[in-house]
Parts: structure tokens; sequence; C-alpha cells
């Protein structure tokens, strides 16, 4: 269940570099969220940490070719979120993320 000062995101990523793509991975795990695919996150953060993400992604990408999306849902709209075929890699999918589709 999330916190009242906390908002759930997504954050996807299309990042040329791997040492670069292993940073944004690194950061978006040290803030909490769960990996759900190779290049995307989900999971809540309160606005401070969003904020931080936002500014360490900011320094680490290559704003020519590299591009970081984060996407803020409220619940209703997480809600109606529609999956179809293999959503998730279940392999890095953990059962925290399952729960909140399940």
């Amino acid at each position: 269940m999330m916190k009242r000062n906390e908002t759930l995101v997504w954050i996807i990523y299309d990042i040329t570099e791997d040492k670069k793509r292993n940073k944004i991975a690194k950061v978006c795990k040290e803030k909490g969220l769960y990996r759900v695919q190779k290049s995307a996150f989900l999971g809540t953060i309160n606005r401070n940490q969003l904020d931080e993400l936002s500014i360490i992604c900011d320094d680490i990408i290559d704003h020519e070719s590299d591009s970081v999306y984060i996407f803020p849902m409220c619940n209703d709209d997480f809600k109606k979120v529609i999956l179809l075929g293999q959503a998730f890699d279940k392999n890095l999918v953990t059962d925290e993320v399952k729960a909140l589709f399940f």
C-alpha cells in the first residue's frame, strides 16, 4: 500500500552506453523501485526521491542520444493498466510488483 506522500511511477529508458544504463538501473534500485523489464522500473517513491532521481538521471545521460521517461500514476489509473503477452520479465519481477497487479 502506498503511503500518503508517495507516488507510483514508471521509469522507462533507452540509453546507448552500458555503463550509463547500469548507473540508471542502480539508482532506480537504490530508490526502491522494482525492475519489471530490462529498461523499465516500477514502484512508489516520495517527491524528494523522485526529484533526486530525475536530477541524477539528467546528469548521467547523453542528451543527444539517450532518453529517460518518468511517468507518475495515480492508483486509479494504475488499476486500468492493461497487460498483454509477456508484460513483465518473469526473471526480474518481484512478488511486490506482482501484488500491485494481482
